[in-house]
């Protein structure tokens, strides 16, 4: 009889568990710029860069050829400007201008793409994807994604919550994370956003919510995983323990 009194008039903290993942706020993708070939590459995910370093090399053979030629052109074509000039043979002068305008151009073109042959680092941050070291004189096309860099002092965290649970959250609820990595630290967080589409994952259905951490620690990384709870508020004891049983017997019984 006291323990069913417990039961029914105590109350106690209800939480939602979900499992969690921890991401950078922001995902910087390093594409590559031009077409070519790997020629070098210093990182790859899990290093820790800084703003402007190199984090691969294309090769640039036949860019400088490119770059030789064109400028071979441009010193031809405005010598013979020049004299046509001295001539003042007006046609020739603007037909050799229009040239000599458009072998600039290609110059200026193969010399920005000789550029773009080094790739840096956008931002300081980890390398969350990207490893090119085993992939030495492979070819790259322009617009392949080559690295993801992401920030290190903002986070935020996934979580997957049973679609029998969503119901209870609601945004600026907060909670605390437990990652596998650490499994004797706590972080707190609170919900920011609540997504209204449903994915499917091993027979059941999940939504993804969204959490900003309060304080996010140095030691942390991008891709951590870990458990989740999530402060709902006080309920009765006998509610926490028999809600999930008398939700399944409502349907059932619907059904």
């Amino acid at each position: 009889a006291i323990a069913v009194a417990i039961l029914l008039i105590g109350r106690g903290d209800y939480r939602v568990t979900a499992d969690a993942a921890l991401e950078g706020m922001v995902q910087q993708a390093i594409i590559a710029p031009i077409d070519g070939y790997i020629k070098d590459a210093n990182f790859r995910a899990g290093d820790i860069v800084d703003e402007g370093d190199v984090l691969c090399i294309l090769d640039d053979k036949d860019l400088r050829l490119e770059r030789t030629r064109w400028y071979s052109e441009q010193q031809k074509i405005a010598k013979a400007y020049r004299s046509a000039l001295g001539q003042q043979d007006r046609t020739e002068v603007m037909i050799l201008k229009a040239k000599l305008e458009q072998a600039t151009a290609q110059l200026e073109l193969s010399e920005k793409q000789l550029a773009r042959a080094s790739i840096a680092a956008p931002l300081s941050g980890v390398v969350v994807s990207g490893d090119l070291s085993q992939s030495l004189g492979a070819p790259v096309e322009r617009g392949d994604v080559l690295f993801e860099v992401a920030p290190l002092n903002s986070y935020r965290v996934t979580l997957k919550v049973d679609e029998r649970d969503i119901g209870q959250l609601a945004e600026q609820q907060t909670g605390l994370l437990t990652l596998t990595g650490f499994p004797s630290m706590r972080f707190s967080f609170i919900v920011t956003r609540i997504t209204p589409v449903s994915t499917a994952e091993e027979g059941r259905n999940f939504f993804i919510v969204e959490a900003n951490l309060d304080q996010p620690q140095p030691l942390l990384r991008p891709g951590l995983q870990g458990i989740a709870k999530i402060d709902i508020g006080e309920r009765r004891l006998g509610w926490i323990l028999t809600h999930r049983l008398i939700d399944w017997l409502r349907l059932w019984l619907w059904t």
